[in-house]
This record gives C-alpha cells, structure tokens and sequence, in this order.
C-alpha cells in the first residue's frame, strides 16, 4: 500500500469515525427531548394528583442525602441519587463530598435525561423512565428516601 492509499484509507476511516458520532449524537438528543417530554407530563400529573415537590438534596457517595441543592422537585429513584425538578429537568443528585458543600449547599446542573435510568450503572440495575416514571406516581407522597 502505498502513501496515497495510505492517506485515502485514513481519511475515509475518520469520516466514517465522524459519521458514526454524528449518528449517536442525533440518537441520544432525540432519545433526551422523548425524554423531556415524559417529565414534562410526570410533573403535570404529579400536580394533578397532589403530590408536591420537596428540596431535593445531593449524596456524597453512597449515604443519604445531605447537601443542600436549592432544588425543589421530586426524587425519582429511592436511594435520591436521580431527581427531577418542578420545571421538569433532571438532575444526578450527586457531589463529591467536601465541608464547604455541607455548609453552602452545591449547585447541581441538569444533565439530559435518558430513556433507561440506570444504563450502565455499577450495579446492573436499570429501569425504562417511563416505567421509573409510573412507579413514582403510584408510589404518591410516599416515595422516601433514606435521611430524608
């Protein structure tokens, strides 16, 4: 093979490369605005239904939460880790743990919402968001969470 081919054949594999990152990244975006759209209705119901929203606060690791977000909305998973505001963002209540943050509280940024909670977590478990979803509003004002 010789340089000119050498080059083609590289530059072809980088388009490919690029092509398939466009793929996923139009994937993933159309997959976070379904998902949007299922918490959009999750605090349209959850409103409908009574079950008001809460200060919703960080873990430092795997205890309960104990930071202060400045969040109001609802938890989603029981052990608070996932967390859902009440304009319907989605938050990973999660921080690194730190004395300033258990004084001051910490900021939080919402991240786009998956359609499967859990995905490619450490533990195997995941769940659909909408049945994730379905199983928070059954649960009412019933969904605790430890140390809450």
């Amino acid at each position: 093979m010789g340089d000119a081919d050498s080059a083609e054949w590289a530059r072809r594999r980088r388009e490919a490369a690029q092509a398939q990152a466009d793929r996923l990244t139009r994937t993933r975006e159309r997959e976070s605005e379904r998902a949007r759209e299922l918490l959009r209705g999750f605090v349209a119901e959850a409103r409908r239904r009574g079950i008001e929203p809460g200060p919703l606060l960080a873990r430092a690791g795997d205890g309960p939460p104990t930071y202060r977000t400045g969040l109001e909305g609802w938890y989603l998973s029981r052990d608070g880790a996932v967390g859902l505001d009440v304009d319907g963002r989605y938050y990973l209540l999660a921080s690194p743990r730190s004395l300033r943050a258990r004084l001051f509280g910490v900021t939080i940024p919402p991240t786009d919402p998956p359609l499967q909670v859990g995905a490619g977590g450490r533990d195997g478990e995941s769940i659909a968001l909408d049945a994730l979803l379905t199983l928070r509003l059954d649960a009412g004002s019933d969904w605790r969470v430890p140390g809450s």
